[in-house]
């Protein structure tokens, strides 16, 4: 079975310039991310899709494969979906690699390891279409309301969970960004990293940092000293 890492790294950040090859603790940050996909076993190839020369520059002595992104699916609003799918187009046109798996790792989650990866990979079997890391977040938003259309209150889930003890409500998990798992297949049919048959892969919200200020690296590099 092929599997694929496509790591997006794109040149513009307003939060940190160059921010996907910013030094976190003596590596650029893209680094991190390399290295943790290269110590998965399963992992055939890594690519990185950036518009930067500088960042594919550092992604190849890191020991990914370049792809160079065309400034059209390059810009702040730019769905994640184009770079995948012009990954693939490279791929199959250079030497007709297509792969039964997908992987997106963002460069921005540096805390998250190659046993992380590990283990969501394990998760993937015939029934589930995808796997996406989370965190346990508090769920007394689930008791929250919204204002109808109509100027009265209901319940922003639905109507019982306001009113329910907090242990009786469902747990509720936010999305870290650190892994996408996806069969190729289903990318393909609906272009999204998220389908009816997608796993929860939990991961401490100590290693689900995500990198967007010089604040964020500082924590990341206490993180790591610890």
């Amino acid at each position: 079975m092929k599997i694929l890492a496509i790591i997006p790294a794109r040149g513009g950040s307003k939060g940190i310039p160059h921010k996907n090859v910013y030094p976190l603790a003596g590596k650029p940050l893209l680094a991190w991310t390399i290295e943790a996909a290269k110590s998965v076993r399963l992992i055939d190839k890594i690519v990185v899709s950036s518009d930067d020369d500088k960042i594919l520059s550092v992604a190849k002595e890191y020991g990914a494969e370049a792809i160079k992104r065309p400034d059209e699916i390059s810009g702040d609003d730019s769905p994640f979906s184009s770079l995948i799918f012009h990954a693939l187009d490279f791929l199959k046109a250079e030497g007709e690699y297509m792969p039964d798996i997908l992987i997106y790792l963002q460069p921005t989650s540096p805390l998250r390891k190659a046993g992380d990866i590990d283990q969501a990979l394990a998760l993937m079997d015939e029934e589930a279409d995808g796997v996406i890391s989370a965190y346990e977040v508090d769920n007394k938003s689930l008791k929250s309301f919204i204002v109808n259309d109509d100027g009265f209150m209901e319940g922003a889930v639905n109507s019982s969970f306001p009113f329910m003890n907090r242990q009786d409500l469902p747990k509720i998990y936010m999305p870290n960004g650190a892994i996408y798992i996806i069969k190729t297949k289903s990318f393909l049919k609906t272009g999204k990293l998220f389908s009816k048959k997608t796993k929860l892969f939990l991961m401490d919200e100590s290693k689900s940092l995500d990198i967007d200020s010089v604040e964020d690296i500082k924590k990341a590099e206490d993180i790591l000293r610890k």
